[in-house]
């Protein structure tokens, strides 16, 4: 069960990182830093739009429009992290 307690931290830990790695992208596509239709830009935005825009998605549609500002990563990052430490509140303590 301390496996399974250790994969999912592992989890939520990458998918922090890539929203991160989304949010730094679409930062640096917005200012013109790079160039977005290069082919190897363009593959790891895909890919990190693909991978977290599922879980965006629902939390997009309830917080309210901030203008030119997107939260919802950091939300999201907020809800995983308290998923995290949920599971180590409930769960740790039955395996010890």
């Amino acid at each position: 069960m301390l496996a399974l307690l250790w994969l999912i931290h592992t989890l939520i830990n990458i998918y922090v990182w890539l929203l991160i790695a989304q949010a730094i992208l679409s930062w640096l596509l917005a200012f013109g830093v790079i160039n977005r239709y290069n082919r190897g830009v363009s593959m790891v935005g895909d890919f990190l739009y693909r991978v977290t825009e599922p879980a965006l998605r629902p939390i997009r549609r309830v917080l309210p429009n901030f203008g030119g500002i997107d939260i919802s990563p950091v939300v999201l990052i907020l809800l995983l992290f308290f998923l995290e430490r949920l599971l180590y509140e409930y769960l740790a303590p039955a395996l010890f």
